[in-house]
């Protein structure tokens, strides 16, 4: 489908966070300017000896463009928020926006085939992924994004080719929602994806990216800091998965307990009676965090529980079948010992299942297009 970027119908602002900027922004915006592109350029606390280059942009912008100031740094996440915010509040007309940095490594081409993909697909998420394979890509980029990468697809089941990319095409009603949604430095990003899943298409475009050298190349990313973010969004889902296992392991024993308690000596089938209870109510429990809380689930509730308590009586059947075997073939080994090396590996296992099979975890649909 062919679209107009430029009508007025079709106003998507291109976004730049910029903090301690060089030359690097100001040929950007030079360019963008000449383009006819609407931007809007929010600094991010950078301070006077950075002024200069927000002067020299705002000279070539001149109608077309606003510059927004952050009294403070707060990051990259704030800045995204509070040009969202602008947008949202000044040019309601507008499709959505496309977000670039300030650096450099986003030319004017790539963004056009960034806002042009989202006016094909309006309401998609557009991600203008990098090739990281060859040599001049810097070598934190490309470690930083292939354990991301894998991460990430492990703990959401996302499977994005580039999980840092700064070059994206958001939709306005996703714009509105991300206002709300926490973080305020880097790890924004990795939580903006988080939101879309499920929510919105992922789309990806393959783009063009500018490095100086692969060992000179300078970021505000901070590789310990910055990673620590991320990786604690990330794991925040697995983490609740750990809590709703191990609470509703403690619900179990707990009311096992109290059910014996009330009824022994009052029937003889007590210990099976409570058991049965105990399990029942621990189980419902732990499938309702889990489809809330952990996985935040889309599946139909019905069908999500049938497929629930597939997967439980199988793991149980499983984890007693190899318990069985391991103690078998390693004589001198305690059951116990088996037991808990068995059913760690079923509880990753599980994970992975629940999340893929049992609540679809609000599975995106993810296609590429073509620059």
């Amino acid at each position: 489908m062919n679209v107009n970027i430029s009508s007025k119908e079709n106003l998507i602002p291109v976004i730049i966070p910029s903090y301690e900027p060089d030359e690097r922004m100001t040929v950007l915006v030079k360019e963008l300017a000449e383009s006819g592109e609407h931007v809007v350029i929010v600094d991010d606390g950078s301070g006077e000896e950075f002024k200069v280059f927000f002067d020299k942009a705002k000279e070539f912008l001149a109608e077309n463009g606003v510059i927004l100031r952050h009294d403070v740094n707060k990051g990259k996440g704030a800045a995204l928020k509070t040009a969202f915010k602008y947008v949202l509040d000044n040019m309601t007309e507008a499709v959505g926006t496309v977000t670039a940095d300030s650096d450099g490594q986003h030319c004017v081409a790539s963004i056009n085939d960034v806002k042009k993909s989202l006016l094909e697909n309006k309401d998609s998420l557009i991600l203008g992924v990098r090739s990281l394979e060859g040599d001049d890509i810097p070598w934190k980029s490309k470690a930083g994004n292939a354990i991301t990468k894998k991460v990430t697809r492990y703990v959401s089941g996302l499977d994005v080719s580039d999980t840092q990319t700064g070059l994206r095409g958001i939709p306005a009603k996703f714009m509105e929602e991300l206002l709300s949604v926490k973080g305020d430095r880097f790890e924004f990003e990795m939580r903006m994806l988080l939101e879309a899943k499920g929510k919105y298409k992922i789309i990806e475009v393959p783009i063009s990216t500018i490095y100086e050298s692969k060992d000179h190349h300078s970021t505000h990313f901070n590789p310990f800091a910055d990673s620590i973010r991320i990786y604690r969004v990330l794991g925040e889902s697995f983490i609740r998965y750990i809590f709703s296992s191990l609470s509703s392991c403690v619900l179990d024993i707990a009311l096992f307990s109290f059910l014996c308690f009330l009824l022994k000596g009052k029937y003889a089938g007590y210990i099976a009676i409570a058991t049965v209870i105990a399990r029942i109510v621990s189980a419902t429990y732990n499938f309702a965090l889990n489809y809330k809380m952990v996985f935040k689930s889309n599946e139909k509730i019905g069908k999500a529980a049938i497929k629930y308590v597939t997967l439980a009586v199988v793991q149980m059947a499983l984890s007693a079948f190899l318990v069985t075997m391991g103690v078998k073939w390693l004589v001198v080994v305690p059951e116990t010992a088996v037991k808990i090396v068995v059913d760690t590996c079923l509880f990753f296992m599980s994970y992975k299942i629940q999340q893929k099979f049992v609540y679809i975890s609000r599975k995106p649909f993810m296609m590429s297009s073509g620059s």
